[in-house]
């Protein structure tokens, strides 16, 4: 039986993108059996695409090369025989694993000196002219990157369930929404918290018998704190940031009726799960990396400065997010299609 194996990149986001490459490889080979190497924190997203076989997990050190980690490791895979290895992200040490394994075909792009460790090397666009990171990665199995489906996720209704039954007896309610308020790379992709604050205080105020829960990392504990004190409901909207795994926060994603959030990797899950949602961008570029869903409403004012991809205000005002008001984000919520449901 082939067998593939799927490198997979760190970031969250740049994970769900990889969802319509790996499903079309299961078309191309249906008799395959595919495999992911991930980190941990991007397995969650793995398990969510059906096409995947197994998820290997590798917890390597940012910056170090680990060489006998790494060739541990290679050992390891070279058991199963792969056929053919893709390597999604662009750094040299990320291609060292299957040249080790002794894999035939390794798939990717050009990158940091990886001259012999990809034998199969496509050229790398470059910044200005890269298609969006879905595209991206569907170009890497010989099919035309404009039919690239949109990234869809799926979790099994068991685990859809049992977040449903914990959400209930959190708060009875008959409405779910989500803020992510957080963004990996800098303030310049967050929404002002007061905003955020002020938009969960009208949610409740249209919907008093709804949930609101603020999804996150431990970081972005304070935000989620400020933003509850802000919406002068603390029994309805409620602070997780730091409190789920990344796999209790899909569930809760799924099951929203809406999701609000910045340019992050909580974003394109929610588009992943098809959830109806609003998405603020600031300094980065929504042409660049939307999320790509047909139930998606962006807000992104494209000033003069902006995009300007920084991880803060150049300019030190933040006009490109705080013109952007929480009125303008609840009229896209209540525009949007809010029956629940789960694709």
């Amino acid at each position: 039986m082939n067998r593939i194996l799927i490198i997979a990149p760190n970031w969250i986001g740049d994970a769900v993108m990889t969802e319509p490459l790996i499903t079309e490889l299961k078309h191309q080979f249906p008799n395959s059996l595919i495999d992911v190497l991930a980190t941990p924190w991007v397995a969650s997203i793995m398990r969510a695409i059906p096409a995947v076989h197994e998820i290997i997990t590798a917890d390597f050190q940012h910056g170090a090369l680990q060489w006998s980690e790494r060739k541990s490791l290679a050992k390891l895979l070279a058991t199963k025989n792969y056929e053919r290895a893709y390597v999604l992200p662009n750094s040299f040490k990320s291609a060292l694993i299957p040249w080790l394994a002794q894999i035939p075909n390794r798939i990717g792009y050009q990158g940091e000196m990886r001259w012999g460790l990809i034998n199969q090397a496509f050229k790398n666009p470059s910044r200005s002219h890269r298609p969006p990171m879905s595209s991206h990665y569907f170009a890497l199995s010989g099919k035309n990157s404009s039919e690239v489906p949109q990234p869809h996720l799926s979790l099994s209704e068991s685990e859809l369930e049992k977040s449903r039954v914990h959400l209930q007896q959190i708060q009875l309610h008959d409405a779910l929404f989500v803020i992510c308020p957080g963004a990996e790379y800098g303030p310049a992709k967050q929404w002002p918290t007061e905003h955020f604050g002020d938009l969960a205080k009208q949610l409740i105020k249209q919907h008093p018998n709804a949930l609101v829960i603020i999804l996150g990392s431990k970081k972005e504990s304070p935000i989620g704190d400020a933003i509850v004190n802000a919406s002068s409901h603390s029994n309805r909207v409620v602070n997780w940031c730091g409190q789920t795994s990344l796999d209790q926060a899909m569930a809760v994603i799924a099951n929203a009726r809406s999701v609000i959030s910045n340019d992050s990797g909580l974003m394109h899950i929610a588009a992943a799960f098809r959830r109806p949602q609003v998405a603020i961008f600031g300094s980065s570029d929504p042409r660049h990396t939307p999320p790509l869903s047909n139930q998606a409403k962006i807000h992104w004012l494209h000033l003069e400065c902006s995009p300007c991809f920084k991880r803060t205000c150049p300019l030190g005002h933040l006009k490109c997010l705080v013109d952007i008001t929480s009125q303008d984000v609840l009229n896209s919520v209540n525009s949007l299609n809010t029956e629940p449901s789960v694709n």
